[in-house]
């Protein structure tokens, strides 16, 4: 019966799916966020020049870096939007050349955290760059996590 379900118009049942092929469909777009009715979250941003942060630098609760600024905005913030916000407050990162590399710093279960990068924008693309769409609520960004700026 299965055979059967996968056969083809002349009757030769269809090929496998390739080996490793995520079988789960992409996740719906979300819905843009309506900024004059929804309150804006904190988003407390750590940056830093030549490196991300080290998930140690994170340790101990009230010892955060010292470089640190702090955001209101909205799930539909795109990495463009805070590439943008953070180049008003940071001057290596008004550089013609700069890159920022973003990440999210949160809490593991063994009462550390963890750094992991999500993405990279151009100070000033001359053309658009892969990550500069990308909103937090389509990464993996929950109200509470940080975000590590590491500016090259």
């Amino acid at each position: 019966m299965a055979e059967a379900a996968r056969r083809q118009g002349g009757g030769r049942p269809l090929p496998p799916p390739p080996r490793g092929v995520n079988q789960q469909p992409p996740r719906p777009k979300p819905e843009p966020v309506d900024r004059e009715k929804t309150c804006p979250l904190l988003l407390r941003v750590f940056t830093k020049s030549g490196g991300h942060h080290t998930s140690e630098d994170y340790a101990v609760r009230g010892k955060e870096p010292k470089d640190e600024v702090q955001i209101y905005t909205w799930k539909d913030a795109s990495l463009r939007e805070l590439t943008d916000l953070v180049k008003e407050v940071s001057v290596a990162a008004r550089r013609r050349n700069a890159r920022l590399s973003f990440a999210f710093v949160y809490p593991n279960n063994k009462g550390g955290y963890n750094v992991r990068e999500v993405g990279e924008t151009m100070a000033y693309p001359n053309r658009k760059q892969p990550d500069d769409s990308k909103t937090l609520s389509e990464l993996p960004f929950e109200i509470g996590d940080y975000l590590d700026v590491a500016i090259y």
